[in-house]
């Protein structure tokens, strides 16, 4: 019973309180949902873990959309996008659902922007389609193995019985000064911005079919971008990469400071003193980078 029930509340307030923000297009069958704003060169927008496009259409979108064509993506099963069951664990195959929703969008070459999580399927998304992608912007990107595990919560959440017994009730029962906790956490030692929380949608993001397909993508990346790193040397586009020295989340030495040194076209800022958010906390940095990618990036 509490597990229907806490599904079911936190869907219809999710429906509620925090909608979908843009259009729906589909992809196999399952819908992948798509905020489009702004005219110019295409940019898409890909989020983190556990979030949605509404961590971009919070701020960033608003003042990218008088330069660029902005597609922020929701990933397959989180905010709005469906489940795609026989490729939730890949990124590169997250990629490809999203290119293929790209494409159906009309979006050609675009710059390539991923947050964190996001930041590995943007990786994917240039190595699989390296002639038709501009340029990348990477935002505090998990792009390496690491060492060790990532923590209690995603042990917890690693096997299929774990998740089973445990997402349904945190789903159920999380309060969301709990909540709203673990967000101050991402982001420190910056602060939150006001009204964030209410923005991104904490029903929106704590529904267990979300919580499940997160623990499984998180749970699963490392051997994906083990796979992936040799294909870093051969990137052919520019790459700028951005990573807070003070983030706690995804180490600056472990990812972007090796990225940087394997993509030739690469260009690291290091933000002093950031966490885990540049593009809430650095802003101008974050807009400047994007408009250095476009400014370097391959003809369209």
């Amino acid at each position: 019973m509490v597990m229907g029930n806490g599904e079911g509340g936190r869907a219809a307030r999710a429906s509620d309180a925090t909608p979908p923000e843009g259009q729906f297009v589909e992809v196999n069958g399952q819908r992948v949902h798509a905020v489009v704003r702004g005219s110019g060169p295409d940019l898409v927008l890909i989020h983190g873990a556990s979030g949605n496009a509404r961590d971009f259409t919070f701020d960033l979108v608003g003042r990218l959309e008088s330069d660029f064509r902005v597609i922020a993506f929701d990933r397959p099963g989180m905010g709005w996008s469906d489940r795609q069951e026989a490729i939730k664990e890949s990124p590169q195959a997250q990629a490809d659902v999203l290119r293929s929703a790209a494409a159906l969008l009309d979006v050609e070459n675009p710059i390539v922007l991923g947050h964190s999580y996001g930041g590995a399927v943007a990786l994917g998304w240039a190595l699989r389609d390296p002639d038709n992608t501009a340029a990348l912007v990477l935002l505090a990107p998990a792009s390496h193995p690491w060492p060790g595990d990532l923590g209690v919560w995603y042990r917890l959440t690693a096997s299929a019985p774990g998740r089973w017994l445990l997402l349904p009730l945190v789903s159920a029962l999380a309060p969301t000064g709990r909540a709203a906790g673990v967000i101050e956490t991402i982001f420190a030692p910056d602060p939150v911005p006001e009204g964030y929380v209410e923005h991104i949608g904490l029903d929106l993001t704590l529904r267990r079919s979300q919580l499940a397909v997160n623990a499984i993508q998180v749970n699963s990346l490392r051997p994906y971008v083990e796979a992936m790193q040799p294909g870093y040397a051969d990137l052919p586009m520019p790459v700028e990469i951005l990573h807070g020295t003070a983030d706690e989340v995804v180490g600056l030495s472990i990812h972007s400071e090796r990225l940087a040194a394997e993509v030739p076209g690469a260009h690291l800022v290091r933000l002093e003193g950031v966490g885990h958010m540049p593009h809430h906390a650095a802003t101008d940095e974050t807009m400047a980078a994007i408009h250095r990618a476009a400014e370097r990036a391959r003809p369209r």
